[in-house]
């Protein structure tokens, strides 16, 4: 529909909206093809928003498929670009993009330090899209760390929970709940960990040939066993 408009602002913003659905979906080489045309289109342009998210998008990708140090270069000139157009809205998912970047690449204090600041814009722009994913996140990183809190990683992990749910926002709830579940497996939970989980994914209808429902199955069998 944005390429039958010929209305290239409107393109751009489709483009960008196509590769946050697919990153969701955790298809990262279809991340790379949407990046790559709304970096081309932001180039002919002249868009400095959607250059910079674009830059994001393509760091993302690219540390997804282990790429990391180049990825991880993406995003911090991605998020450069963005924070110089004086836009604030956007900030908050480059910063989220690039902690899961972070974490995936194993640098756990990074992603803490970026998931923080990710939070205070939360904070200052009552944006709140990703923010139960922003928690998530955190939990899993504090678990990564060499000497991890059990107890405040579990405090994230249900802070993602509450906020999916008042948000309705049933695939955040999803992962916060996988990863509740895991830990309470580790705990020797399994019962509470099965329940919490069973309940979520049976709230699903459709998308099971998605990345995160394959795992949320797979832990369930696992699970119940």
């Amino acid at each position: 529909m944005a390429q039958a408009q010929a209305h290239p602002y409107s393109l751009g913003f489709a483009q960008h909206q196509a590769a946050y659905l697919y990153s969701r979906c955790r298809q990262a080489p279809t991340v790379q093809k949407w990046a790559a045309a709304l970096l081309t289109l932001a180039t002919a342009q002249g868009f400095p928003l959607y250059g910079g998210l674009g830059t994001c998008w393509q760091g993302w990708a690219l540390v997804m498929q282990g790429q990391g140090q180049a990825g991880l270069a993406q995003l911090q000139q991605g998020l450069t670009a963005v924070r110089a157009t004086g836009q604030m809205l956007g900030q908050p998912l480059c910063l989220v993009l690039f902690a899961e970047a972070a974490r995936h690449a194993g640098h756990i204090e990074e992603g803490l330090r970026l998931l923080a600041e990710a939070l205070a814009v939360f904070e200052a722009t009552g944006r709140g899209d990703m923010l139960a994913e922003a928690y998530r996140l955190q939990g899993e990183l504090l678990l990564r760390q060499a000497i991890p809190d059990a107890a405040q990683v579990e405090a994230c992990f249900h802070e993602a929970l509450a906020i999916s749910r008042r948000q309705q926002a049933t695939s955040w709830e999803l992962r916060a709940a996988m990863s509740l579940s895991r830990l309470w497996q580790r705990q020797g939970k399994r019962q509470a960990a099965y329940q919490l989980l069973v309940e979520v994914y049976g709230g699903f209808t459709e998308g099971f040939d998605t990345v995160d429902l394959w795992e949320a199955k797979a832990l369930l069998d696992k699970l119940g066993t």
